[in-house]
């Protein structure tokens, strides 16, 4: 079995064991599309490559119909592309694409981070820093899917502090189609990527806990730049898949 087979033979085992539980009976498009989603943004199958309709129907007991739809919804958020006739493949984001996303989404955490410091309750501050030490097991565990769901909920949670419901409708928008380039940077190993997010989180923290709102927008922004470029290298390093 090749390597994408057994990701998709666990994936599919994994979802069929939650599809038979009665009381989730009701959810089993949100079971697919989460699973189906997580399994993209992990990548279990490179940029530009065909997704296995047939594969993950066999693998997850479904017809073609949910998983169409759930490909669509996937589609919806940038992970997938449609193809007239020909099914779908993983989007595969250029390098301008990935330049200009993480410009964008680098002033919105910015402007979220400053928002945030004005706004911001001690509860909610304690909240970030229990995820923030969750996630530094993670990292000291190297669990990169644990680490990586802990990060993007602390970035979530200091935009939704921000109390500014235009910003948070628009970061939700990019975050979505940046989940796997996010991830994949994760990745890159130049000069311990990784061990400097970590780093800069607990600059994040510490600037949060201040309540340094223009010391975190500076944070928060040379963060994101520091991933756009990550991105870049795991993207040179991983070129896409030739379109047929």
């Amino acid at each position: 079995m090749t390597e994408m087979g057994g990701a998709v033979a666990a994936l599919g085992a994994e979802i069929a064991v939650e599809a038979v539980d009665p009381a989730g009976a009701g959810s089993l498009h949100e079971e697919i599309l989460g699973k189906l989603r997580r399994f993209l943004v992990e990548g279990s199958l490179p940029d530009g490559a065909r997704i296995p309709e047939r594969t993950l129907c066999e693998s997850f007991g479904i017809s073609r119909t949910p998983l169409r739809e759930a490909l669509k919804v996937l589609a919806a958020e940038g992970l997938v592309e449609l193809l007239p006739n020909r099914g779908a493949r993983v989007r595969s984001y250029t390098e301008t694409d990935i330049r200009e996303l993480f410009e964008v989404m680098g002033g919105l955490e910015a402007l979220a981070g400053r928002l945030a410091c004005e706004n911001i309750t001690d509860a909610e501050i304690a909240a970030v820093e229990k995820l923030h030490y969750e996630m530094y097991a993670s990292y000291m565990r190297r669990d990169l899917p644990s680490y990586f769901k802990l990060n993007q909920l602390i970035h979530k949670a200091i935009v939704d502090a921000a109390r500014n419901a235009t910003l948070a409708v628009t970061y939700d928008n990019f975050a979505t189609r940046l989940q796997r380039v996010r991830y994949n940077a994760n990745r890159e190993n130049h000069k311990d990527r990784w061990g400097e997010a970590m780093r800069e989180h607990e600059q994040i923290l510490d600037a949060l806990q201040r309540r340094s709102g223009v010391e975190l927008n500076d944070i928060l922004y040379r963060h994101l730049m520091n991933k756009q470029a990550a991105a870049l290298r795991y993207r040179h390093d991983h070129p896409a898949q030739a379109a047929d």
